[in-house]
Order: structure tokens, then C-alpha cells, then sequence
């Protein structure tokens, strides 16, 4: 079985973080909500207010309002380097991790036994599709690694989603380099000698 590890954080991972499924969504859920869901509010507050102040001539004429307003670059990459990047580099250790522990054998799987009992009176099971033709139709359980796998590729997926969207958000608000989310978050990674996940 897969050692526990460390986070950024300094949380140790363990495999039975990783069964409970409904805790790891959780933690998925809640990180993304905190920044990829609220990107365009964390942008707003970067935004620096005027440094004029109030002009009363600036009313005399109607402008039109500009869709948005692009953000000092400087903190943008900042916010980039403090928040967005380690929030994604977090849950993909998570990810990472739990992929890991879908991989690896699980000799403490609470349903091997009954998982075993039914293959065995599946086996002794007469199979007659004359009389019922749906007797040779058996389902057996799905081991927690499977069920686990199975998760760990839905939430990629999302996560590829969630990324994508807010990168393209933070590319039209702080301006694009032309680099994907997966170049400019490698580079992080990089700079900060963290393992390429």
C-alpha cells in the first residue's frame, strides 16, 4: 500500500483520505470555490482605486464603460505566484496522489471478502437461459481502488475544465503571454523546484 505524504500545508495524505470519497470531493470542492469559481472577484480586488481622485468634470460627458479593467501586471503575478499556482499545485498533489493509491494494491479492502464470497456462488450458480434468461447475468462488486480510479478521472477531468476556464479569465483581465495554464503552472513549479505532477 501507498505511504502517506506531505502537502504544501505540511497535511499528511493517506490512503484512507483518498477511499473516502465524498472527503476528497470535498476538498476539491472547497478549493476550487474559494479561488477558480470566485476568479473574477479575486481580480476585482486587485484592481488599485484612483489615484487622482474624484474629477467633477468627468461627469459633464457620457463614456463608455470599459468591459474591464486590466490589472497592475505585477500583481497580477503576484497573485498568480501566492494563490492561484500553489491552490493548483495543492490539488494536484491531492490528485496525484490518490491516482497513486487507485494504482496500488489494497490489502485492507473491507469487501475483499464478500467480493470473493460472491464469486464463489457465482460459480456454483446453475446457469439454465432456457428457464430465465437473464440467470447468467452476474454483477459483482467493484473493488474501492476501481471505484476510486473511477473517481480520480472524473475529477481530473473537471479540474482540466476549471483550469482552463479561470486561466482564461486571468488571461483576458491581466493580459496573455500566449502560454496554456499548463506551461505557465510548469514554470511555476519549476521556479520553485516542486515535482512536475
Amino acid at each position: 500500500m501507498v505511504q502517506p505524504t506531505l502537502t504544501p500545508s505540511g497535511a499528511a495524505l493517506t490512503p484512507q483520505f483518498c477511499f473516502s470519497t465524498t472527503t476528497l470531493r470535498d476538498f476539491l470542492r472547497v478549493s476550487r470555490s474559494s479561488i477558480d469559481d470566485t476568479i473574477t472577484q479575486n481580480l476585482n480586488a486587485l484592481v488599485t482605486p484612483s489615484r487622482a481622485g474624484f474629477d467633477p468634470s468627468s461627469t459633464t460627458q457620457r463614456s463608455p464603460r470599459p468591459l474591464s479593467r486590466e490589472i497592475d501586471p505585477s500583481a497580477c503575478q503576484e497573485f498568480k505566484d501566492q494563490v492561484l499556482f500553489p491552490s493548483w499545485q495543492a490539488r494536484s498533489q491531492v490528485l496525484s496522489y490518490c491516482a497513486l493509491v487507485a494504482t496500488s494494491p489494497d490489502p485492507d479492502d473491507p469487501e475483499a471478502a464478500i467480493r470473493e464470497a460472491e464469486k464463489q456462488k457465482d460459480r456454483e450458480r446453475v446457469v439454465n437461459e432456457r428457464l430465465d434468461p437473464y440467470s447468467a447475468r452476474f454483477f459483482p462488486r467493484e473493488p474501492r481502488t476501481e471505484q476510486l480510479a473511477s473517481v480520480i478521472r472524473m475529477e481530473q477531468g473537471v479540474e482540466n475544465i476549471v483550469r482552463t476556464r479561470t486561466w482564461g479569465i486571468v488571461g483576458e483581465r491581466c493580459g496573455s503571454d500566449g502560454r496554456t495554464w499548463e506551461q505557465a503552472l510548469g514554470e511555476w513549479r519549476r521556479d520553485k523546484h516542486l515535482p512536475l505532477a
